[in-house]
């Protein structure tokens, strides 16, 4: 088993030549809801659930873009109505949020 039951990384990435990032889309405000929902619900912590901050994940034309582990879920969000739905029904309860998920063909 492993230490942490799943994880979410969150693209926090900033772009200073001006081009597309993570960053300049309300990143930084969803990594910071989602870890204090995780926290409020109790489900942080060995056999939990670990909130973690990326550098750019390359999936920019998408972002803001998170991705959960082990089941390599890639989402995009806009507010935290979006990202109160991934904790409550995938890392809580471990359903994929299919209508956030990010199509395998958006990259860069």
């Amino acid at each position: 088993m492993s230490y942490f039951e799943r994880h979410i990384f969150f693209c926090l990435n900033h772009r200073e030549n001006g081009d597309n990032s993570c960053a300049q889309h309300g990143a930084q405000a969803g990594f910071d809801h989602c870890k204090a929902r995780v926290r409020e619900l109790g489900l942080g912590g060995q056999g939990g659930v670990r909130v973690n901050k990326a550098g750019c994940l390359d999936r920019c034309a998408g972002g803001p873009v998170a991705v959960v582990y082990p089941e390599a879920v890639w989402y995009t969000y806009v507010d935290q109505t979006d990202i109160d739905e991934i904790v409550d029904k995938h890392l809580k309860g471990g359903e994929v949020v299919e209508r956030l998920v990010l199509p395998d063909s958006v990259g860069r």
